[in-house]
């Protein structure tokens, strides 16, 4: 079973796991992040480490508009159209030709409330959102329909899906749980069941990146082939093979992104990723449970992935 077929077996009728896939990410540095030199980069990236999955990271922040001072402020957002996005669009382009024949290729996508974050800081946008929803979610449309430009680019390159980030319900993130439901929810899904609908497989991506989670609920029902997140959730910290139970589809993860494999020599990275090997109890692609820490050493991810692929059932 080559690379793209392990992938793309994950949760079918029948599959059985014989061989563990494995994947890894970074953000490069930024001369990195754009065009050709992306596209150089993340073809090294994934020769050296021997990875199973392609996933291009999004380096393409939507722009911070400081006129955003004020909750009615976001109904006058104005759209962005595809020439903002070209340059990262190219570096799909070259990816996709590059690898596409022999790895599943992936997109990262942030939400559009991590986007919205970006046009007026987290800190705005969620003091906005628990002062006039209704005025947020005006401009949360605009968004979602700015970020729908890429997807629709991206899927017309050939990418396989979409690796889509999701943030707004960690803990204390929001004022009340009922904004998630309004301003972060409805737009998830209208990004997440359009990919769902016509790409082969995506990643949903429960990100832990400002604050832990007490519950994973909310996002049970969301689309996506494999889950990818944090095991500790609500001071518990659950196996894969629970949280691909309470999904109903495989776990990606068993990593933590800040432990040996970014921070450690190589023989600690992989004896980490074999403490991590030996709690599989369901389909899984070995991975951290978010992207890896600035610097992280490629000789460790290689000896985690190599680690990963000497699994046997």
């Amino acid at each position: 079973m080559n690379r793209r077929d392990a992938i793309l077996a994950l949760g079918t009728d029948g599959f059985v796991q014989t061989r563990l896939p494995a994947a890894f990410f970074m953000h490069f540095d930024p001369e990195f992040h754009l065009g050709q030199s992306a596209v150089k980069k993340h073809l090294e990236y994934f020769r050296y480490t021997g990875m199973d999955l392609a996933k291009i990271q999004y380096e393409r922040k939507f722009p911070f508009d400081p006129t955003i001072q004020k909750p009615t402020d976001w109904r006058r957002i104005r759209p962005l159209q595809k020439a903002f996005f070209e340059p990262m669009l190219e570096a799909v382009d070259g990816i996709v030709e590059a690898l596409g024949s022999e790895a599943v290729v992936i997109v990262t996508l942030y939400s559009p409330f991590m986007c919205a974050g970006h046009l007026a800081g987290a800190d705005a946008l969620a003091a906005h959102i628990a002062e006039e929803p209704a005025a947020v979610a005006a401009g949360m449309q605009v968004v979602t329909d700015s970020l729908m430009v890429f997807v629709e680019a991206c899927m017309q390159l050939g990418v396989d899906g979409f690796y889509h980030s999701t943030q707004g319900g960690e803990q204390g993130r929001l004022a009340a749980p009922d904004l998630f439901h309004h301003c972060v929810r409805p737009y998830d899904l209208q990004v997440m069941n359009e990919v769902n609908r016509r790409c082969r497989f995506n990643v949903l991506h429960i990100c832990d990146y400002h604050a832990p989670y007490d519950d994973l609920s909310p996002f049970v029902e969301y689309p996506g082939s494999v889950v990818n997140c944090s095991v500790e959730v609500g001071g518990r910290r659950l196996t894969g093979g629970e949280i691909a139970a309470m999904f109903g589809r495989p776990f990606m993860g068993g990593l933590d992104r800040k432990g040996a494999i970014s921070t450690g020599t190589v023989d600690e990275a992989r004896s980490e990723t074999r403490d991590a090997l030996g709690r599989i109890t369901a389909p899984t692609i070995v991975a951290a449970d978010c992207t890896l820490l600035p610097g992280a050493p490629w000789e460790n991810v290689r000896a985690a992935i190599e680690e990963a692929h000497s699994w046997r059932p």
